[in-house]
């Protein structure tokens, strides 16, 4: 998604000049777009085609329609030039349309560094924002960070979107709490991302591993409540069959 930097109001304007080698002939065709909104869908869209200083026909997109200023014009705007200009116009609106600010994909995590005094470095990236113009700030403890600090300008991803990336050396201690705030037109105020010094990866793992444990643990302990009442079980038996009277042609216990 791309636009162009839009203030209260911004015109743009693309002027074409051809020009007839051997007649000598003069055509130009002024094509304008005026922003009158902020969030840059509220365009007028005008087209201007010229012939020998001459005006033919002109679009408004108010209107949408064409008009012809002499017979031939008249005759150009009714045929099927004009659905195929009407075309152009729709597919020129949509580039329009998609020019308002992309907001950017931001993500904050750690990588380790050969360095013993840093062991680690803290990478804030943010992809694929639209206008060019983007802050990278970092915050330990809610208070703003500048050594240690290092980053690349906006990066051009060859889709009219941009990317940019900020490093932060850091030894780690557990009471930190470390975010990088971004600041971009897309975004009515400053965006923090906080960076999780347990990654979400690891954290699930620790899960799965603890419930497997637990669950082993389970399992021991009925086994092992079961082996302790077959044992009480045994012995009671043979503490009553100790304490059976024999008779003569017969055998009594408790």
């Amino acid at each position: 998604m791309y636009r162009p930097v839009i203030l209260r109001k911004w015109f743009c304007s693309l002027s074409t000049l051809v020009m007839g080698i051997y007649t000598a002939h003069y055509a130009m065709g002024l094509w304008r777009l005026q922003f009158s909104a902020d969030d840059g869908h509220d365009v007028l869209y005008t087209n201007l085609i010229y012939y020998n200083k001459k005006l033919l026909i002109s679009y408004n997109s108010t209107e949408e329609k064409f008009i012809g200023y002499t017979e031939e014009a008249m005759k150009i705007a009714d045929k099927r030039t004009l659905e195929n200009s009407m075309q152009y116009i729709s597919e020129t609106m949509k580039i329009v349309d998609a020019a308002a600010p992309q907001e950017p994909q931001v993500r904050v995590f750690s990588t380790k560094t050969g360095s013993s005094d840093h062991p680690g470095i803290l990478v804030c990236s943010a992809y694929s924002f639209y206008p060019k113009l983007l802050t990278l700030t970092w915050f330990r403890n809610e208070e703003e960070v500048t050594s240690g600090v290092t980053f690349t300008d906006e990066m051009s991803n060859g889709n009219w979107l941009y990317q940019k990336h900020s490093y932060l050396e850091y030894t780690p201690t557990a009471a930190d709490h470390i975010s990088c705030m971004v600041e971009h037109a897309s975004l009515r105020t400053p965006k923090l991302y906080p960076w999780e010094n347990f990654p979400e990866s690891r954290r699930n793992k620790l899960i799965v591993g603890t419930g497997g444990l637990l669950l082993g643990l389970a399992f021991i302990i009925v086994g092992v409540v079961y082996y302790i009442k077959h044992m009480r079980g045994e012995n009671g038996l043979q503490g009553a069959k100790g304490l059976c009277t024999h008779l003569p042609f017969v055998t009594t216990c408790p």
